[in-house]
């Protein structure tokens, strides 16, 4: 097989790029590891900023988004018992973000791929990435029981965290930085209205939890539990009577109960690779990056990725320049790195480390209070969640 650029990953990054590309005219393959139907139910993100919104409605995949979308003004923050709401548009000129699953946009993505682009490989297995620092790179995979190979023009590496990708940079080029946290999100999905209409971030003494939506009648939610929880170890009951405690404010909100349909453990990680770039090997979103979920942060990282990089492409077919290209590392790392300064910060105010003082508390609660009392405080996260502007 041949193609202009070969995709390794078919997530929200490998198909938005493949869609990008399709609509300035380059040829490109997507390989994805697992089958149709996992790619299609895995739960991740559930909020899109302005940027990410805005770019998928001009490459065609935001008409369901649009109609099933849910617009948010704004987020709460809760601790010491009261609230306060971060009003997104009066602090950021106009900017919202979207609450629509990655599953959806990743089921748009797909149909949109297999109507009007090329090619797109499910248990696709991708075993190397060769030839990085020449002309052709190849990918070599096994599909359908069969050993083979795709040369490329240039690979993006668009396969997640443990994707065999960025295994092609070599280890004296590549650098890579990490922080694990010593805590993990248990996060359950329950067929039950929002007790909200916003998210609601919330600390607490007892950890934090995050009130969140997939729809109007699905709550999204999460609890802070230690590192090596299991979600068995967390009955309904359970889950419920802790989540009730942490959003507790002096009021008469009330937090409404269902059946939960899933839970699952998540891990707390910040990490990055740099370069993202090496000879005709690129990579984007978790190949590259992680941030811990609190700052909503994670796919829309992967969309700037993609987005900067579609430009590039098209730049080089426009132009026969490779400019674009060679900067496209160091574009992104700018971003990222904010991103990834926020999402810490995020993480860290709002979270009980296990071995936190009294004098941490306190300092997190000043921070906290400022952001309710500072217009300044307040414009800061807010430009942030939103969105930062695409480079």
């Amino acid at each position: 097989m041949r193609t202009t650029v070969g995709i390794v990953g078919g997530g929200p990054a490998g198909l938005l790029l493949a869609r990008l590309l399709h609509e300035s005219g380059i040829d490109s393959v997507v390989l994805e590891s697992r089958d149709r139907a996992y790619v299609e139910r895995r739960q991740r993100a559930g909020i899109l900023e302005d940027g990410t919104v805005r770019a998928l409605r001009a490459c065609g995949a935001g008409e369901r988004m649009d109609r099933e979308g849910l617009v948010h003004d704004g987020i709460e923050l809760r601790f010491g018992r009261r609230s306060h709401r971060i009003d997104f548009p009066s602090l950021t000129g106009g900017r919202r973000v979207m609450v629509y699953a990655q599953t959806e946009v990743v089921k748009d993505l797909i149909a949109l791929r297999l109507r009007e682009g090329g090619p797109l490989l499910f248990e696709a297995e991708v075993r190397a990435v060769t030839g990085a620092d020449g002309d052709r790179p190849v990918v070599h995979f096994v599909h359908e029981g069969r050993r083979q190979t795709l040369t490329c023009d240039y690979v993006v590496g668009c396969d997640g965290f443990h994707g065999v990708t960025r295994g092609a940079v070599p280890d004296g080029v590549l650098r890579t930085y990490t922080r694990d946290y010593p805590y993990s999100w248990l996060g359950i999905l329950a067929d039950v209205p929002p007790s909200c209409d916003e998210l609601i971030y919330a600390h607490s003494p007892r950890g934090f939890a995050l009130h969140s939506m997939r729809s109007p009648s699905v709550s999204r939610l999460y609890l802070q539990v230690p590192n090596g929880t299991e979600p068995d170890e967390w009955p309904d009951e359970r889950i419920w009577d802790e989540l009730d405690a942490r959003f507790a404010i002096d009021g008469d909100w009330k937090l409404a109960r269902g059946p939960i349909t899933s839970k699952a453990v998540l891990p707390m990680r910040s990490f990055v690779a740099e370069p993202m770039r090496y000879g005709r090997v690129l990579l984007a979103g978790d190949a590259a990056h992680i941030v811990p979920p609190t700052g909503a942060k994670g796919l829309n990282l992967a969309a700037s990725d993609v987005i900067v990089l579609a430009r590039a492409f098209a730049h080089l077919r426009e132009t026969g320049s490779a400019e674009l290209l060679a900067a496209y590392s160091d574009t992104c790392l700018r971003r990222v790195w904010r991103a990834e300064h926020f999402s810490y910060f995020m993480t860290t105010t709002l979270h009980t480390d296990p071995g936190q003082s009294e004098f941490d508390t306190r300092l997190q609660l000043s921070q906290l209070d400022r952001i309710a009392t500072s217009t300044a405080a307040a414009t800061d996260l807010a430009e942030n969640y939103t969105g930062l502007p695409i480079p």
